[in-house]
């Protein structure tokens, strides 16, 4: 197969600045700074998992870092939080593929919480509590949206979570962004922090297929009284809400730390599904897809300790941003020619090329530090 085309990490750059100047509203203008400048100095940021100081610090044709941060302050203004998440949401759908069936596709469903630190009530009102992690129990939230169709992960929809929202309202405001995609009864995968009486009732009602992960509690009552036997089966199960449910009960063989293997049960929720529990527990393992887009989010998070909410929802909206991106450059030109279902070459275009192919056009256009004044010349020292 003769490649006749490149794809250069000026083309990289362009096709993210594309998206971002196509969806977001983000302006900062000045005397010193334009949009343009901003972004990819926010591009530079994450690419190098670092700060916008550092970022700052490194190119050499850019405004001091106190400036861009004062205009990104004033530009992401909170009260427009909504207005912010709409932008996002539409930056992320770009990525869908035009040629995407979108019918009876998987999709799933997580929360994704950043620690904060701060002590102002006003700002304690942005953020929801939790178990304690990383020295903290309050943390900036955002619920995701996550499709997973062949080599085409994406991230659909993006939500901030403030602490007066039920669970309940985070699913509903997920499912219409989805509606207005044009996704139609795609099967939700749900984890166990989304398993309640109202978010079953509702899927139910809606009929909306659906496997939520649900907890086994008790000691010989409750869901635990449900783990018997030896084999895995389906049954129905009334919670203590009065939530009427079909639910498979699958029985595992994990071996442990001392080599031997122990029966371990798993219990699913099923809405509008006729599966067996096998195929349950094998369909829902690619659930953890979404971790993964976590995972490469942190590749490409900017460091910040800035007490705007909005700002820290716009820097990890970035990065989900950034992923996508990147599956729809891979998607599209490193895609393995021939006949049947497409293919993407897994080697040609990684993650991490992407970020270097970002890294180095920004470097190239902006320049880079590669001096510092001194007192002494370095001829007589170092050579």
């Amino acid at each position: 197969m003769i490649l006749e085309y490149e794809l250069t990490a000026e083309d990289v750059r362009q096709a993210v600045l594309n998206s971002l100047r196509e969806h977001l509203s983000l302006e900062t203008e000045g005397y010193c700074c334009t949009t343009e400048m901003t972004l990819n100095v926010l591009l530079k940021a994450a690419v190098d998992n670092s700060s916008l100081e550092a970022a700052c610090a490194e190119l050499e044709q850019v405004a001091a870092s106190n400036t861009l941060r004062e205009q990104l302050n004033r530009a992401l203004d909170v009260a427009d939080l909504r207005q912010h998440e709409c932008e996002l949401n539409a930056a992320l759908a770009s990525a869908i593929p035009d040629h995407l069936t979108r019918s009876g596709l998987e999709i799933a469903i997580d929360w994704h919480d950043e620690p904060f630190y701060g002590k102002t009530p006003e700002l304690r009102t942005y953020v929801c509590r939790s178990q304690a992690k990383q020295g903290t129990t309050r943390f900036f939230r955002i619920a995701t949206a996550y499709l997973m169709w062949r080599e085409v992960r994406l991230t659909l929809a993006i939500t901030y979570v403030l602490p007066e929202h039920s669970t309940l309202e985070v699913v509903q405001r997920l499912l219409q962004r989805l509606n207005r995609l044009g996704f139609d009864r795609p099967t939700l995968f749900l984890d166990k922090g989304f398993c309640c009486g109202e978010v079953i009732r509702y899927l139910q009602a809606q009929h909306q297929p659906a496997i939520l992960a649900c907890a086994i509690r008790g000691k010989t009552g409750g869901t635990r009284a449900l783990c018997t036997g030896r084999k895995s089966y389906r049954t129905t199960y009334t919670f203590t809400d009065g939530t009427v449910a079909d639910v498979a009960l699958v029985a595992t063989l994990p071996r442990g730390r001392d080599g031997r293997r122990r029966r371990k049960w798993l219990m699913f929720v099923m809405i509008e599904l006729d599966w067996s529990p096998q195929t349950i527990k094998s369909r829902y393992r690619r659930r953890f897809g979404i971790e993964c887009s976590y995972r490469q989010g942190r590749q490409v998070r900017i460091i910040t300790n800035s007490m705007n909410p909005a700002l820290r929802f716009f820097c990890l909206g970035l990065t989900l941003v950034l992923v996508n991106v990147w599956i729809t450059l891979r998607w599209t030109f490193a895609r393995q020619l021939g006949r049947g279902p497409r293919r993407v070459d897994p080697v040609r275009f990684r993650f991490h090329r992407f970020i270097h192919f970002l890294m180095r056009a920004i470097e190239q256009a902006y320049g880079v530090i590669m001096s510092i004044p001194t007192h002494r010349s370095p001829q007589f020292v170092i050579y």
